[in-house]
């Protein structure tokens, strides 16, 4: 007979159900957003939203001359080959602090017929995951977890140990409520819902991540490889994701009664490995060089550069805050505080300062769990913390690149409730810490940097043990 909380989840919703849910409360969000809009001065909407509709609007309608005109070097090639034509497409970076793919302002290009476009897109986008998400529980993650599970209690049979008899229809019915009620976190989110329906692209991103985690679950390297090349051209960080799959992609090429350190080599450079690698890169220089050769300097500056020397002082939770606002630049030339000339200033403004410890610790935590396919949504969870823990900018927005992967790891973590719920008050009780302070600065104008400071490094201690007993509580 089934135990009590297996007739507690086979009572809970089917995951149909739950999906129905979830895209009647994006859909009833986008709706109430039109009239919130036109009945607050505080929009719903988020303001990235107005600049990829404000992006899409300049793509559309091209100026005369060189107004708002792309500035790639496709044009004169087509000159140079005789061809009688020009290509007639407008600049997105016309619209300041538009700094994307031009291919999202592409995808929003309906806006200009329907304003809320792309919050339907973003919102599809996240019933996309919610698919993918359970997709993935049912197939890989609950049966994989199970016959561990029944492994362990094989070496260890005593009567307490033993699960109670069940037939193969209630089994899997069982792995599909369980499924349900894990994807729910991600479906049910608040923070997920209501930053897609304001408009946030972060969804579709996170598609691309969860596509390629998916292939690569089901050893299809080279898809794999094409769809984190996808995510790197629309955001750079899911590079990171590559280094932590170069262990499990090569994990057959090592020889027996090789040495260890060639033997790792050997798993890490191999053709398989280079397969991998060659895929993603292409998916990536594809799209990257076709988006230059249209759009040109202005694109490669937007999309990439211009986040190597970013600065934000304001809403920022990084432990480089306070360096970031003692060197922020003011209107005359000068900096916020003394540190204005030397070696000292060169050094602080320096990208390097941020980059290498946390592309250090974030390829490192790659190399070192990503060795077999079963752990690579940890792997994928740790090495995603770390790069937004250790960012130069990070706010609220990054905490879905990891929050994403949440659902997929908890049935692997063998945490109790009691130490759940401590992990869960100091990743949100550091953060309300944090905006209460920030608050004062954002709304007020109170001078309170160094106590904003002082705060986010609370947040990153508190969520770095948060992440030490993470991985603690790994079953391997």
């Amino acid at each position: 007979m089934p135990s009590t909380s297996s007739s507690r989840l086979l009572s809970l919703p089917s995951f149909p159900t739950i999906l129905a849910a979830s895209a009647v409360l994006r859909i009833a969000l986008i709706i109430y957003s039109e009239w919130h809009d036109q009945h607050s001065v505080v929009k719903y909407t988020d303001v990235d939203y107005r600049v990829f509709s404000d992006a899409a609007h300049f793509l559309l309608n091209p100026g005369t001359g060189n107004i708002n005109r792309a500035q790639g070097p496709l044009n004169t090639i087509l000159e140079s080959l005789g061809f009688g034509w020009k290509a007639n497409i407008g600049d997105p970076y016309t619209r300041e602090t538009y700094r994307y793919t031009p291919l999202l302002a592409l995808l929003l290009t309906p806006n200009a017929w329907l304003p809320s476009f792309g919050k339907y897109l973003f919102a599809a986008c996240d019933l996309l995951n919610g698919i993918l998400i359970y997709r993935l529980l049912v197939s890989e993650i609950l049966p994989q977890v199970d016959a561990k599970s029944t492994t362990l209690q094989k070496s260890n049979p005593s009567p307490e140990t033993q699960p109670p008899t069940t037939t193969t229809a209630t089994t899997t019915n069982l792995i599909t409520r369980r499924a349900t009620l894990y994807t729910a976190l991600h479906l049910l989110n608040p923070l997920v819902f209501t930053i897609s329906t304001r408009g946030s692209s972060e969804a579709l991103l996170a598609s691309f991540v969860l596509l390629a985690l998916y292939a690569g679950l089901k050893g299809r390297w080279v898809y794999a490889g094409v769809l984190l090349g996808l995510g790197v051209h629309w955001k750079i960080y899911p590079v990171v994701y590559g280094v932590g799959c170069l262990g499990v992609v090569g994990a057959s090429e090592s020889e027996k009664n090789e040495s260890r350190v060639w033997a790792y080599v050997k798993t890490l450079v191999n053709w398989k490995t280079i397969r991998f690698a060659a895929a993603g890169a292409g998916a990536y220089l594809l799209l990257s060089g076709a988006c230059y050769l249209v759009w040109g300097y202005p694109f490669l500056y937007e999309s990439y550069l211009y986040h190597l020397h970013r600065l934000d002082h304001r809403h920022n939770f990084s432990p480089y805050f306070y360096l970031t606002y003692l060197t922020y630049p003011m209107r005359n030339g000068t900096v916020a505080a003394t540190l204005d000339s030397g070696a000292l200033s060169r050094l602080a403004r320096s990208p390097l300062v941020s980059f290498v410890p946390q592309m250090g610790l974030t390829i490192g935590t790659g190399l070192l769990f990503g060795r077999r396919r079963q752990d690579m949504v940890f792997t994928w969870f740790v090495q995603t913390v770390v790069f937004v823990l250790f960012n130069k900018v990070c706010t609220s927005q990054y905490f879905l690149w990891y929050l994403l992967l949440l659902p997929l790891l908890l049935p692997h973590l063998r945490t109790t409730s009691m130490w759940g719920a401590a992990y869960t008050a100091v990743w949100a009780g550091t953060q309300g810490l944090w905006l209460s302070e920030a608050y004062q600065l954002e709304f007020l104008g109170a001078r309170v940097f160094w106590g904003v400071w002082v705060r986010g490094c609370i947040y990153v201690l508190g969520n770095a043990w948060v992440l030490a007993g993470v991985i603690g509580d790994y079953m391997v």
